[in-house]
């Protein structure tokens, strides 16, 4: 029996196809992506732990997706020009970034005219924990643990590094003050190297950093760890952390991370695809000794782990870098 077509079923037909489309047209784009390299922007130098993780993870998505993943390191601006770069890319999969926290909370504080809107031009596909930083007393200060450092700056002029004005290490110096109402003097370095060579020499008396940074410091015996945050470090298990030590700043309770970020308009599938394999990546062997050199004990997250945290600490990272004071550049 023929069926009548009427204009109503006609234009209800057609509604249907063509609210089909963008699926037919994703699953389509699925299954081409990815046709030819991918580029991974890194903010920071070659060397740093963000770029041996965009490496390390990096050569586990080429090798499942079939097509070279290749790191540019693009350092600046606390990540900021490399941001740049990707926000101008193509909303296609093929541009990605690799950046910390700093990038996409700390930034908007620290810049007044920042080129890009971290939640608007950009998708989290991953983040990965930068592990434990571990705050080191020097040896001239006889300090064993905060309540001992504490003590000594009570009673002598302390000077602490930093890695830069604005930076966790900062926050660290401020909170501190705050807490116990100390007048430490925050000393800023443009990086960590410059920093811990001023604290090997004494030139400061305390000083943060990751486990691997700081390793040679403790060797030597010039530099004690006295604290760490946000968790135990597996490398130094006996120390423990700075609100096991009744500092109780939120900063010490926030963890930070790595991440990788994508367009903000890229498909959704291709989120999918890297965030599975970025969370598989991080059960690879090379990863794995990567983890174990840092003392980190939690490989990489996925889409839907990374924007919950990102959310969660967003906020308190604001607060804490406006609490600071300090004029945006």
């Amino acid at each position: 029996m023929l069926q009548r077509i009427t204009r109503r079923t006609f234009t209800r037909a057609g509604l249907a196809t063509a609210a089909a489309l963008p699926f037919v047209g994703a699953r389509a784009w699925a299954q081409t992506w990815p046709s030819r390299p991918i580029k991974i922007v890194c903010g920071f130098p070659a060397g740093g732990i963000a770029d041996l993780f965009a490496r390390a993870y990096g050569e586990h998505l080429s090798r499942n997706l079939g097509q070279a993943v290749v790191v540019e390191n693009k350092p600046g601006v606390g990540g900021a020009l490399a941001a740049q770069a990707v926000k101008a890319s193509p909303a296609d999969g093929y541009t990605l970034l690799f950046a910390i926290a700093t990038t996409m909370i700390m930034n908007r504080v620290l810049y007044k005219n920042l080129p890009y809107d971290p939640d608007k031009d950009f998708v989290l596909i991953s983040t990965m924990s930068a592990g434990s930083l571990v705050y080191v007393a020097h040896s001239s200060t006889g300090a064993g643990n905060v309540g001992e450092f504490v003590e000594y700056a009570r009673r002598h002029k302390t000077s602490v590094g930093t890695w830069g004005a604005g930076s966790g290490a900062h926050i660290t110096v401020a909170e501190l003050n705050k807490h116990f109402g100390l007048q430490m003097e925050a000393v800023h370095y443009k990086g960590l190297p410059p920093m811990l060579q001023d604290f090997s020499a004494g030139v400061l008396q305390a000083a943060q950093g990751p486990y691997d940074q700081i390793t040679n410091s403790l060797q030597t015996g010039t530099g004690r760890p006295i604290a760490v945050w946000p968790k135990r470090c597996s490398k130094l298990p006996d120390v423990p952390t700075f609100l096991e030590q009744g500092v109780n700043s939120r900063q010490f309770g926030l963890r930070g991370y790595i991440c990788m970020a994508g367009h903000s308009g890229m498909p959704h599938e291709a989120v999918q695809r890297l965030s599975a394999l970025m969370v598989e990546a991080g059960k690879s062997e090379r990863v794995q000794r990567i983890l174990d050199t840092f003392g980190i004990d939690e490989a990489a997250q996925g889409y839907v782990e990374a924007k919950a945290l990102h959310e969660a600490e967003k906020q308190d990272w604001i607060e804490l870098v406006s609490s600071l004071g300090l004029t945006p550049q």
